[in-house]
C-alpha cells in the first residue's frame, strides 16, 4: 500500500469514527444551544479544508513542474474560452444573409411612452 492510500484509509476511519459520535450526540446537541451543530459541522469542515491545504502543499513542493504544466494548461482553456466569447459576440453582430442586421435585444415594453396622470378637479358640489 502507498502512503496516500494508507492516509486516505486512516481519514476515512476517523470520519466514520466522528459521524458515529455526531449520530449518538444529535440530540445532545440540539439541545446545547441555537447552532452548536452548525459549529461541528463548520469545523469539521474547516479541518478538512486544512488538511487538504496540506496535502496540495506537499504535492507542489514534490512536483513543481507538474504544478506549473497545470497552471499552463488552466491559462490556456480560459483564453481559449475568451476567444470563444468575442468570436460569438462579433458574430452575433454581423449581418445575417449580408442585408440584414441583428436587433439588440429588447426589454420587454420598455420603449413605450410614459403614461400621463391626470389631476382630479375638485367637486363643485357644496
Amino acid at each position: 500500500m502507498s502512503k496516500l492510500t494508507i492516509i486516505s484509509d486512516r481519514a476515512l476511519e476517523l470520519a466514520e469514527h466522528a459521524g458515529a459520535g455526531l449520530r449518538q450526540a444529535g440530540s445532545s446537541l440540539r439541545d446545547a444551544g441555537i447552532g452548536a451543530e452548525q459549529w461541528i459541522k463548520t469545523g469539521a469542515a474547516l479541518g478538512a479544508a486544512k488538511a487538504g491545504f496540506n496535502v496540495a502543499r506537499g504535492t507542489v513542493r514534490r512536483h513543481p513542474v507538474a504544478l506549473a504544466a497545470a497552471a499552463a494548461v488552466v491559462g490556456a482553456g480560459v483564453l481559449a474560452y475568451v476567444l470563444y466569447r468575442k468570436k460569438r459576440e462579433r458574430d452575433l453582430q454581423q449581418p445575417i444573409d449580408g442585408q440584414s442586421e441583428r436587433l439588440p435585444r429588447s426589454n420587454g415594453n420598455a420603449a413605450t411612452r410614459a403614461r400621463t396622470t391626470r389631476t382630479r378637479r375638485p367637486s363643485t358640489t357644496a
